[in-house]
């Protein structure tokens, strides 16, 4: 099941952060073309937050003081690669965990690895995401993982579209997933700031509930 985080305030507080430095950007008159080839009024590159120290140790603060609460029994933190990666290495280092990563796909020498770091059969690990749009890559991650002995608690992830076909992924592969902030909050702080106006709030409300066919 994919949730946000309980304090509603600190959830709007995350949305304003990124907003602030520009880490999620709107633009509803000139979209933004995604990989899968998607047209979106938004784009999120939650990585700008690494050079913000306040707003990196705000977010790495959020992220270890809910796995303490929602996974007390974590015994390691696994970041997916790339973006996952600085994030949780910052995590493990708070909580005093080992750390290992999951790329994409496995190293094309060498070992030719698809985790980097010490394996543990049974090991309860907490997956550090920093976005999530339709889950694949973190769902990917997570099915190496496992396949490689490791018991999955859940995924943290710093902000979700909140898109239902991710929900249903979630759901389907019995992973929790918790989220610092999610689309719906990001866009009504948009619109408390003066971001966007009330008529293009419903542009945006419209695009999260059928993005594959959105345009302008």
């Amino acid at each position: 099941m994919t949730n946000t985080i309980s304090d509603q305030q600190l959830t709007r507080t995350v949305a304003a952060k990124l907003l602030s430095i520009q880490a999620i950007k709107l633009n509803l008159k000139q979209p933004f073309t995604w990989s899968s080839g998607w047209k979106s009024p938004i784009y999120c590159d939650n990585r700008l937050a690494l050079s913000y120290p306040e707003i990196r140790t705000f977010i790495r603060d959020l992220l270890s003081a809910e796995i303490r609460r929602s996974y007390p029994d974590a015994a390691s933190i696994a970041g997916v690669a790339t973006a996952g990666i600085p994030q949780g290495v910052l995590v493990a280092d708070q909580l005093n965990l080992p750390f290992l990563y999951v790329r994409s796909k496995p190293k094309g020498h060498g070992m030719e690895n698809m985790i980097e770091g010490k394996i543990t059969p049974n090991q309860k690990v907490v997956i550090i995401e920093d976005l999530i749009s339709t889950g694949g890559s973190a769902l990917k991650a997570a099915d190496a993982l496992q396949s490689s002995g490791f018991n999955i608690l859940g995924m943290m992830a710093i902000f979700t579209y909140g898109f239902e076909r991710a929900s249903k992924s979630f759901e389907s592969a019995d992973i929790p997933l918790i989220c610092l902030s999610a689309y719906g909050t990001l866009i009504e702080e948009a619109l408390e700031q003066g971001i966007v106006s009330a008529s293009e709030l419903t542009t945006l409300q419209n695009w999260r509930l059928d993005p594959e066919n959105w345009d302008v």
